[in-house]
């Protein structure tokens, strides 16, 4: 099952209109701040820290971020842009209810160090001693995730127009895998960021027979295939997803003893969605893998719930679609990812209890520029059986200022100007288990089982 993203020039523009770029597009005072930060503060002292922790992974060069905040002269340049927007909550983007769940990988800053920053702005923007200061964080080049293992690359080029929709693309690549490879993070890497509305990676085992007349090693789309069946694969897919990229995502880093698996012989089937950026171009997008340092405990499966009947009637600001699905196994909930485009308002994953209550586990006000996943603080054991629930609000009304027509109907599709329901979410199983086995339930019949 495929999903969107947003290109990362939208997102680009969108972070360039959170940070201004002149020191004026701000008040140069902020009468909010609370007295519980220092009387004199500086920026190697007080706020490089804050930066190290929660900004620089992406405001450094190469990452998304729009501007650098490694050093004192890049980040007084926007001291007041910065306070403006942590002031506001604006920056780090993250859009958990927070009185719905806790999550690891949640950046928000807390009240200190928000008034922190602030204050550091109020104050002129002081540099301080540069003794003060903490080490700079060692930050891989090219990656968020430490130097790969191995990077399994496109080998071909993907040419993309200039103009007009592009079909999803998929490329074939052999991993060359002679041993089964427990895959403990992974990070993929478009070479054309702005044109790539979403990526998957699938793993296709040697004995699937999924896109099985398809070429090896080059691109190609579902126009492209002489076989019902090869284009039918096209469209829908069972097999393991090794990893889901949206810009503003985050890397897979699974916790220890848990862990993907690429079975021997496998190869990784790149499904790409591109868009037109008004000058021709190409892509050529790798994935970096660093293997786990022992065999785990566990196996991540990433699963999904979605609904692709809806229809979202015109002018419309608060429609509700719904999908539930039990699961057939013992698991452990790590991690969500909700998909929707540009009518997504809202995001809810639930458990549904067999008394009739709904125990709420993620509530997002989503934001199809930030397509971010929310990793549970602590995992959630969920026995066989368990229901779990996903929901999701659209406004397709003239007041969602990212509409394309509020006067149209709105069904699934693969355009942004289409909609979508998915909610992806990782969970972990028995080290033994793979996808098709784990939909086994047990007291299945074999006939059952197939």
């Amino acid at each position: 099952m495929c999903i969107h993203s947003v290109l990362r020039a939208f997102l680009s523009a969108l972070v360039f209109a959170a940070f201004a770029f002149a020191w004026g597009s701000f008040p140069q005072k902020d009468s909010s701040v609370s007295r519980d930060v220092p009387v004199t503060i500086s920026f190697y002292r007080d706020v490089l820290p804050v930066l190290q922790r929660h900004c620089q992974s992406c405001h450094r060069p190469g990452e998304i971020g729009p501007m650098p905040l490694l050093t004192f002269e890049q980040s007084r340049a926007f001291a007041h842009s910065i306070a403006s927007s942590v002031g506001k909550r604006e920056m780090p983007p993250w859009f958990a209810d927070p009185s719905v769940g806790k999550f690891s990988n949640d950046p928000s800053l807390t009240q200190r160090e928000i008034d922190t920053l602030i204050a550091w702005a109020n104050a002129g923007a002081p540099a301080g001693n540069p003794e003060d200061a903490t080490p700079a964080r060692n930050w891989p080049q090219g990656w968020m995730i430490p130097q790969p293992d191995v990077v399994v690359r496109m080998p071909r080029p993907v040419e993309l127009p200039s103009k007009g929709d592009i079909d999803y693309t998929y490329e074939i690549v052999p991993t060359g895998f002679t041993e089964g490879k427990w895959v403990q993070m992974s990070e993929i890497q478009p070479s054309s960021r702005a044109n790539v509305h979403h990526a998957v990676v699938y793993v296709r085992p040697p004995d699937s027979n999924w896109l099985r007349h398809a070429p090896i090693g080059m691109p190609f789309t579902g126009a492209d295939m002489t076989d019902d069946q090869d284009r039918q694969d096209t469209h829908f897919t069972t097999a393991d997803i090794l990893l889901v990229y949206a810009p503003g995502s985050s890397p897979d880093s699974w916790p220890d003893g848990s862990a993907k698996f690429v079975p021997a012989g496998s190869d990784l089937v790149f499904q790409m969605h591109y868009m037109a950026q008004d000058h021709a171009t190409s892509d050529q997008s790798s994935i970096g893998i660093i293997f786990a340092k022992h065999p785990p405990r566990q196996r991540v499966l990433t699963l999904q719930l979605t609904n692709d009947r809806f229809v979202i009637p015109p002018g419309v600001d608060d429609y509700r679609a719904e999908v539930h699905g039990s699961l057939p196994n013992d698991a452990v909930l790590l991690n969500f990812f909700p998909h929707m485009h540009l009518r997504g308002k809202r995001f809810d994953y639930n458990i549904l209890h067999a008394d009739g209550s709904v125990e709420p586990l993620l509530r997002v006000h989503y934001d199809f520029y930030w397509q971010l996943s929310y990793r549970l603080a602590e995992p959630r054991p969920l026995p066989a059986g368990t229901v779990l629930q996903a929901v999701a609000l659209y406004d397709n009304s003239k007041n969602n200022r990212h509409n394309p027509d509020p006067d149209a109907a709105v069904r699934w599709g693969d355009q942004t100007y289409d909609e979508m329901m998915v909610g992806f979410f990782d969970v972990a199983v028995r080290a033994d288990l793979d996808k098709p086995h784990y939909f086994i339930r047990s007291g299945d019949t074999p006939a059952q089982q197939k």
